[in-house]
């Protein structure tokens, strides 16, 4: 068995073949360490915004978070003495760049010219992966520095610095706070203002005892639970979470002018819903400047906006996010040569958003339609976790030497979703939640407990399961 990426998803697999008594599978990363996305992320103030009682997995909770929402550090630390058990089950540097099934097994083709076999496939690289660059004319003549937030340079020292920031997403709120007292100048570019909750941080004292932590993780999942039921229920639940993002402007910026500029003009739920309190401190600071005018291009001392004006700068910052919606995988060749990028054709779908017909064995993990708006996505890892380990169990119970899902309960399954979907609130905005033709492939309709529901047991009728490959 093989298991591409050792971010949650992969390492939540393997976890979870481990404590269910499975040894022989691989997992391949292609960087040197574990992590993922948090592995990658180490812009200055990285952090989560899901509490980290709920962003850990169940089955190796940590009671000794330094704060209630951990900082990259400390998550990258969690993931790595997490991974121990299952730590010569990795191999590092191996670069999956195709996998084809064939003879009833699948190859996995490494870059580097070699290839692994495997009875099952899972693939969990992850929806976070590859950072998104805008085009913007001129950025070749910038004379300074140029990097993305996710791939952050550490090596430019920001003191005295001006600097430009392109976006005001998740991460740009996390780290032009951070980058702020240190930089002689930051100028923030905004295509579209977000909605802001503040974030309930503090530090913890002491390790939390095993009951209290159960207690704060249930508690935890149930607020997120009613934030998405707010997000997903309509106007009236839309309007409790913009009215407290308005509140929270209101109290955090008193300059009417710029209250303005930071309103958002989409509807709450409509892009992702940010946590911080300390993103409009930052934009209220006198060598802060919010630019709201839309850029034209980017000139050799910094970007020029459509009004003409030009912002001088000394380092640009991408906090542009990734590209996440087309799924962008290795070459995976299923049954018959169906080729899986040619099978989705731009619009990635699968059934509980791990399953495609016509790729036996193959599991996707965070695939498809199972991110989340408002709730921790490791929910919906681990049921996807115990749903690959039941599938396993039954094959090496069985001897049956494939399981496919059928063609029918997958169009069912995904006709009910896009229905869903398409008079829900990720309808209503352009956003990385959908595809260049509108499609929404990367959210889930409903609450994570009807999702947990669904996959509580692997349906077996919903498959065809061979005896030869």
């Amino acid at each position: 068995m093989v298991v591409v990426g050792a971010g949650f998803g992969g390492l939540g697999v393997a976890l979870s073949l481990h404590r269910a008594g499975f040894r022989r599978f691989t997992v391949l990363e292609r960087a040197d360490g574990v992590g993922g996305v948090w592995r990658d992320n180490t812009y200055p103030g990285a952090a989560c915004d899901v509490p980290s009682s709920l962003y850990s997995y169940s089955f190796a909770p940590n009671p000794e978070w330094p704060r209630r929402y951990a900082a990259q550090p400390d998550i990258l630390a969690y993931l790595v003495r997490a991974s121990a058990v299952v730590r010569d089950r990795i191999r590092f540097g191996a670069d999956v760049v195709a996998a084809r099934f064939g003879g009833g097994r699948w190859r996995v083709e490494l870059a580097d010219g070699r290839s692994v076999g495997a009875d099952v496939l899972v693939s969990a690289v992850g929806q976070l992966s590859r950072p998104l660059v805008p085009r913007i004319s001129g950025v070749e003549r910038f004379e300074g520095p140029v990097f993305h937030s996710a791939r952050w340079d550490h090596a430019v020292d920001l003191r005295g610095r001006r600097v430009a920031v392109v976006g005001t997403g998740a991460s740009a709120v996390q780290f032009v706070p951070a980058i702020q007292p240190r930089a002689r100048a930051v100028t923030v570019f905004q295509r579209t203002a977000p909605h802001v909750l503040p974030k309930p941080d503090a530090v913890r004292r002491g390790a939390a005892r095993p009951v209290a932590s159960r207690a704060a993780r249930f508690g935890t999942w149930l607020a997120g639970e009613a934030l998405t039921a707010l997000l997903t229920s309509g106007p009236v639940g839309r309007g409790v979470v913009a009215g407290l993002a308005a509140a929270h402007r209101r109290i955090r910026v008193p300059d009417r002018d710029l209250r303005a500029r930071v309103r958002p003009t989409t509807r709450a739920g409509c892009k992702r819903v940010l946590f911080s309190n300390d993103w409009y401190p930052a934009l209220r600071a006198p060598n802060v400047e919010l630019v709201t005018e839309p850029i034209a291009e980017v000139t050799a001392y910094g970007v020029r906006t459509r009004d003409g004006r030009e912002h001088r700068a000394d380092v640009l910052v991408w906090g542009t996010g990734f590209a996440v919606a087309d799924f962008a995988l290795p070459r995976v060749t299923g049954r018959d040569g169906a080729d899986l990028a040619e099978v989705w054709a731009g619009r990635p779908r699968a059934h509980l958003g791990m399953c495609v017909p016509g790729f036996p064995n193959l599991f996707l993990v965070y695939g498809p339609n199972t991110n989340l708006g408002g709730n921790s996505v490791l929910t919906m890892i681990e049921a996807q976790c115990r749903y690959v380990v039941a599938a396993v169990r039954h094959l090496a119970a069985t001897g049956a030497a494939s399981l496919e899902v059928r063609a029918d309960v997958a169009e069912r399954f995904d006709a009910r979703l896009r229905d869903r979907l398409a008079g829900g609130v990720w309808a209503g905005c352009s956003s990385w939640y959908r595809t260049r033709d509108g499609s929404i492939t990367t959210n889930w309709p409903g609450l994570t407990w009807e999702y947990l529901r669904r996959t509580r047991r692997l349906r077996l009728a919903d498959h065809l399961v061979r005896a030869e490959g």
